[in-house]
């Protein structure tokens, strides 16, 4: 590079990373800089004060109305944003509505090395799509670090302290907001990155937060719904949605103990949303599929109550041994494109939100055979609530549980009215925030000094905010050419093919008459050379799937000998046999033996070489909700095999053994599961597009 330079009497960009760093730091584009104030205690002071209501608590923000405005903006959310119209209060007629979502989630950036424990707020706008969100396309932004009072253990349960730091928590959101308050009642006008100027009217928007931190928000005693007023004990007994007006009037005139026993409330608090028009916290708080379905109602709850139901019904001894098995067969489920593998089975110590869901996708077949059909519904539980609810009745009526009024599982009652009030949640699921724990905390924290942190990971999301700000603005003005994606969406225009069995079907597709009536003698001869491949790159669309931006996915296909040095890799597909029919109806499902390419008269043909499946029966499983199906074999016993061509092929297939009530042997490897099995469950749950297609 550098003789390169010299030869056209150039030089380097940037003398040295100081440079570099001088001329991001000078950069105007995206530059929110960062605000500091303090915070102390200034209640009643006992004879003898406890430390820390001596101490000033320092918290640093961002001005999130500026945040907001640089979303608005940004050119790449051009048509990935909704505007609305305000049309009850008069004043703000004409206007666009954007809601501001929060989501604030304390996480620790190391393990045994002292006080690394932050407490990040993040905010986006309402209006950008849900994919947008998920993405990280830097549509959800970190705007503070909030305070972490703490105390020694003496004083930690100490009531005054803990007053403190739960009302310390909404005020720190109050004050960093305070700057969106002038335009939620009047307008201010905003360029938006389509080109127009348009009236921008603020509000506060949903809330991401887990449950621990919804009974922090709503000022509600633990164990209770933030939601709803429904009875602790029986949560899922009905009860009113709380709101702000009743919350308001029952502290006024009842006293904080029946606020405390009979509505589940903390009197002395103040929720932050009270110092905003229009802001309702009851209602702003977002459903949270992370937390409440995936780590609350199937892992720590469903997971759990299958082995206490399986000793209630065994004995302990027995269903170990039916447990290990279950361990076996997920263990035992056969490799495939994005979902992760459990080689020790579901027994392992630190479970993760992805672990959780990865789990899902296997369990019912796993479970299959051993425990009884009365609980054939834990395959709906995100849209069967109701017989979820039925269903589980079986857990508490034969003792395995002592209730079921749980806030993870109650949380679910509210999910379609929330879906209504805010759209999908997978948008507003607190995964989002964790992910981004990474980007704006984790790895800002990597990068520093490890001493005194938080000024050198501040100017860390500064630097990158401005980056990313300055890489969308390089690309408005054209300087960034094209995509990753060109290529992939040119491949996408090839024209779909039928299903070939022969290159006599291919040549004459017109032909009546049936290609394996043929004489092998009569069909065109090939003699030239073949070139087998070990994979084979499927690229579509996928509406349905949340992680890709515009629906992109492309995956790969296995079909290698040794795979990894190690063990054969064969997959399955999904083959298009009839477009006109959707579904499963006009799939079938192969497996894939070779990927080969030859040229016939000047053209290139790529193909594969498949052995068939036959479908078990016409529909899905009524209990497990899966199309089943078995290899297909010819009269003679052999394999059903065929040459397919490739555009033939619409996406991979995931396949689980139908293990049924008999123990499988521990020696049976993942690697084994198409061969050692003879008939399998077609996958539905594999990822999104699977569930969409095979539904």
């Amino acid at each position: 590079m550098a003789s390169l330079l010299a030869k056209h009497h150039d030089s380097l960009p940037f003398a040295n990373h100081k440079d570099l760093y001088g001329v991001i730091d000078a950069t105007q584009l995206g530059d929110v800089p960062w605000q500091c104030f303090s915070v102390k205690h200034t209640g009643e002071r006992p004879e003898v004060i406890p430390p820390w209501m001596d101490k000033e608590y320092d918290v640093w923000f961002r001005d999130p109305r500026a945040m907001a405005q640089n979303i608005l903006a940004n050119p790449t959310y051009k048509d990935e944003i909704d505007y609305d119209e305000i049309s009850k209060d008069p004043d703000t007629h004409g206007s666009a509505f954007v809601p501001i979502i929060l989501g604030s989630d304390k996480t620790t950036v190391s393990v045994g090395t002292g006080n690394n424990e932050y407490y990040p707020l993040y905010a986006s706008i309402g209006n950008v799509h849900n994919n947008v969100r998920r993405a990280h396309r830097d549509a959800l932004v970190i705007i503070g670090f909030l305070a972490i009072p703490k105390t020694d253990k003496k004083n930690a349960n100490d009531e005054v302290f803990q007053t403190f730091r739960r009302q310390l928590y909404h005020s720190l959101l109050s004050t960093i907001l305070q700057s969106l308050k002038p335009v939620m009642t009047k307008y201010e006008v905003v360029r938006c990155r389509d080109g127009h100027f348009r009236h921008i009217i603020y509000g506060i928007g949903p809330y991401i937060a887990d449950y621990e931190e919804q009974v922090v928000l709503g000022c509600i005693v633990r164990n209770w719904c933030p939601k709803c007023l429904a009875i602790r004990t029986n949560l899922d007994g009905g009860g009113l949605y709380r709101c702000r007006e009743h919350a308001d009037l029952v502290v006024r005139e009842l006293h904080w103990e029946v606020l405390w026993d009979e509505f589940g409330m903390i009197g002395d608090l103040i929720p932050f949303t009270n110092d905003f028009p229009r802001a309702d916290i009851y209602e702003l708080l977002s459903p949270d599929i992370l937390h409440q379905l995936i780590k609350g109602a199937f892992k720590d709850h469903l997971v759990d109550w299958v082995l206490k139901y399986l000793k209630l019904i065994h004995g302990t001894r027995w269903a170990e041994e039916i447990m290990s098995d279950i361990d076996c067969r997920v263990a035992a489920v056969a490799s495939f494109s994005g979902l992760q593998r459990f080689p020790q089975g579901r027994d392992f110590k630190q479970w993760t939100g992805d672990d959780s869901k990865a789990l899902m996708k296997v369990f019912i077949s796993a479970i299959e055979g051993h425990v009884h059909q009365d609980i054939d519904t834990l395959n709906q539980i995100e849209d069967a609530l109701t017989r979820f609810h039925h269903y589980r009745q079986i857990f508490l009526d034969l003792g395995v549980i002592s209730t079921v009024s749980l806030p993870c599982q109650h949380s679910m009652s509210h999910y379609a009215d929330m879906i209504r009030l805010f759209g999908s949640p997978n948008g507003l699921c607190s995964s989002i925030t964790e992910s981004k724990h990474i980007k704006a905390v984790k790895e800002p924290w990597r990068w520093s000094s490890k001493h005194n942190a938080l000024g050198q990971m501040l100017m860390s999301n500064q630097r990158l905010d401005k980056l990313a700000a300055s890489r969308v603005d390089f690309g408005a003005r054209g300087m960034l050419a094209g995509t990753v994606l060109s290529n992939a969406i040119d491949d996408l225009k090839r024209k779909r093919a039928q299903t070939v069995i022969a290159l006599a079907d291919e040549l004459y597709p017109n032909d009546p008459c049936d290609p394996a009536d043929i004489p092998a003698a009569t069909c065109p001869r090939h003699e030239g050379s073949l070139k087998v491949f070990n994979s084979a790159a499927a690229t579509f669309y996928a509406p349905s799937d949340p992680s890709r931006i515009g629906g992109m996915q492309c995956e790969h296909i296995r079909a290698c000998p040794l795979w990894r040095n190690l063990y054969p890799r064969n997959d399955c597909v999904f083959v298009n046999t009839n477009p006109d029919v959707e579904g499963m109806q006009g799939l079938e499902v192969a497996r894939v033996l070779c990927f080969f390419l030859f040229k016939h008269n000047w053209i290139e043909y790529p193909c594969a070489l498949v052995q068939w499946f036959d479908k078990l029966g016409n529909c899905a499983d009524e209990d497990t909700g899966m199309w089943m199906g078995k290899p297909s074999v010819c009269e003679d016993g052999s394999r059903n095999l065929a040459v397919i061509h490739i555009d033939t092929v619409y996406r991979a297939a995931h396949l689980i053994p139908i293990y049924g009530s008999e123990f499988i042997p521990e020696s049976i490897n993942f690697y084994h599961s198409y061969d050692a099995f003879c008939s399998f469950y077609v996958n539905k749950y594999a990822d999104h597009h699977a569930f969409e297609i095979v539904s």
